[in-house]
C-alpha cells in the first residue's frame, strides 16, 4: 500500500481531517482525537489499536508491523506500508477510527 492509498482510505471515514503532527508528519484525527500518523517518508503508518490486536498482528508478522506506544486498553501499532497488504491496512484504518469516531459517524458509515 502506498500513501495516496492511505489518503484516499482515510478521506472515506466520516469527519476525518488531516493536520499537521507534533514531528511535521501527516496526522489523522477525528473530532481533534488522533488515530492514525503517517511518517515523514510516507513509509510507515501508526494506527490506534486495542492491545490485543497489537499483540496479535506483531507475533504473526513481525516483518510488516511492530509495537509503539500502549497505554490504558489502546495500543499502537506501527506498519510497514510497502511490506504490508493492502485489505488489511484498509481494515486496520477503518478499526482505528471506529475506536476514536463518536457513535453517530461511526453510524453514518454503517449505513
Amino acid at each position: 500500500m502506498d500513501a495516496q492509498t492511505v489518503l484516499k482510505v482515510m478521506q472515506g471515514l466520516p469527519g476525518t481531517e488531516e493536520h499537521e503532527g507534533w514531528a511535521g508528519q501527516p496526522a489523522f484525527k477525528v473530532r481533534k482525537k488522533g488515530f492514525a500518523y503517517m511518517s515523514e517518508d510516507e513509509s510507515r503508518l501508526m494506527l490506534k489499536a486495542l492491545r490485543e490486536e497489537q499483540q496479535a498482528l506483531v507475533a504473526e508478522s513481525p516483518e510488516v508491523y511492530s509495537p509503539s506506544w500502549e497505554g490504558g486498553r489502546f495500543a499502537w501499532l506501527e506498519i510497514d506500508l510497502a511490506a504490508a497488504d493492502a485489505d488489511e491496512v484498509q481494515e486496520l484504518i477503518t478499526e482505528a477510527w471506529r475506536l476514536t469516531a463518536p457513535k453517530f459517524l461511526v453510524a453514518q458509515l454503517e449505513s
